[in-house]
C-alpha cells in the first residue's frame, strides 16, 4: 500500500495512451483514477473498463500492490467538481508541486488544457504548477505530477 493517497481526475484522451501510462500510475501508488470529458476532449474516445482492469490486475501481479487502483468516469468537470470540491488543478503556477503538498486530488487536462471556463471552476489557491517553462503532453504531466506528490 502506498503511505500517501492520491486521486487523478484525468481529462480523457486517446484510451491508448491511457493504456500505455496505467501500470506506471498503478505502481506508483495512485489511489484511484476519475476519467472525465472535458471540454476538449474527443469525445469519440471511450476508454474500455474491463481493458484497464486487466492492464491493473496484470500490474499489481508485478509490482506486489495489494488493492486495485479504482477507475470512474464523470461526464463532465463540474460533475467532478461536485463530487470532489477540494481537488486542485494542474496547470500554469508559480504555486509549484511535491510531495510536501497536502494535494489528495488533483486534475490534469487533455491536449489542449481545459477550457477558460473549466479553469474557472477553481479557486486560484487550488491551482498548481510544475517547476518548468515546458508544455507537457497530457500523458507526461499525469505521471510527473503523481510521481511529485507520492514519491
Amino acid at each position: 500500500m502506498p503511505s500517501r493517497l492520491l486521486h487523478v481526475g484525468w481529462c480523457i484522451i486517446d484510451p491508448k495512451s491511457i493504456e500505455k501510462l496505467l501500470p506506471m500510475l498503478n505502481e506508483i501508488g495512485v489511489e484511484k483514477i476519475t476519467f472525465i470529458y472535458c471540454d476538449r476532449s474527443q469525445k469519440q474516445f471511450k476508454p474500455d473498463l474491463i481493458r484497464l482492469e486487466k492492464i491493473l490486475i496484470n500490474s499489481s501481479q508485478q509490482s506486489g500492490r495489494s488493492t486495485l487502483m479504482v477507475l470512474d468516469f464523470k461526464e463532465s468537470l463540474e460533475v467532478f467538481l461536485d463530487h470532489y470540491p477540494e481537488a486542485s488543478l494542474l496547470h500554469f503556477s508559480d504555486k509549484h508541486i511535491d510531495v510536501q503538498n497536502d494535494i489528495e486530488t488533483i486534475v490534469v487536462g487533455c491536449e489542449g488544457g481545459l477550457s477558460a471556463k473549466e479553469i474557472m471552476l477553481f479557486n486560484s489557491d487550488k491551482v498548481v504548477g510544475l517547476d518548468t517553462p515546458m508544455i507537457l503532453r497530457s500523458e507526461s504531466a499525469v505521471s510527473v505530477a503523481a510521481s511529485k506528490l507520492l514519491l
